[in-house]
């Protein structure tokens, strides 16, 4: 995969798109085989399930890291394209979210999940149904989220089953039976998918 490379991994349930998203976060590690990344190289990732921890949206985007400066956090929250919701808070990122999110309403806690992968200034970004919860506010901030990771070279890997972080990729994987069926330009992979339409998103659900 190349720097600004934005890669959406589709294929049926079960057939590993999330297993493949974690070897690559580092998150499993018992598997058969070899997984490369460049030296030093960070990567941030973003589970299925994004659950915010007792503490402020800053503590919550920064992993608790207490090196972290408040320039990177920001950064990560503009890269995320949630800078500005933050900042309308009262206390902006002061603001303490409670175990869960809890004192936070509809999808926010969800997009202040998006900074968590951009935080860091990772080289690979692995996101896995990042619009699950998303509200279309929330959708929004994640199409600026993969363009603005995609601006500063960062190379994106999505799964979903909502269309629309799909086809925000300019590459596609499809994966069969835990292996890759094909990959390469979204277009040229689609079309040999779906010939009839070439837009599997008229069809609803990708996976």
């Amino acid at each position: 995969f190349l720097p600004n490379a934005k890669i959406g991994v589709i294929g049926v349930n079960g057939t590993g798109k999330s297993t493949i998203l974690r070897l690559m976060a580092g998150v499993d590690t018992d598997f058969t085989g070899e997984c490369w990344l460049r030296p030093g190289a960070k990567v941030g990732y973003l589970p299925q399930d994004v659950s915010l921890f007792d503490g402020t949206i800053a503590e919550n985007i920064a992993r608790f890291r207490k090196d972290a400066t408040t320039e990177e956090i920001v950064g990560a929250a503009k890269l995320a394209g949630v800078h500005e919701m933050i900042v309308a808070f009262p206390y902006g990122y002061q603001t303490q979210v409670g175990e869960g999110g809890m004192t936070l309403s509809g999808g926010q806690p969800h997009r202040i999940g998006l900074a968590r992968p951009a935080f860091g200034d990772p080289f690979l970004v692995v996101l896995d149904e990042p619009n699950a919860n998303l509200d279309p506010i929330g959708e929004e901030s994640l199409t600026i989220a993969i363009q603005n990771l995609r601006k500063a070279g960062k190379i994106v890997v999505i799964v979903a089953h909502r269309p629309s972080a799909i086809f925000a990729a300019n590459k596609i994987l499809s994966l069969r039976k835990g292996r890759a069926e094909m990959f390469g330009p979204k277009q040229q992979v689609l079309k040999a998918l779906f010939p009839r339409i070439g837009q599997p998103h008229k069809q609803g659900s990708l996976a």
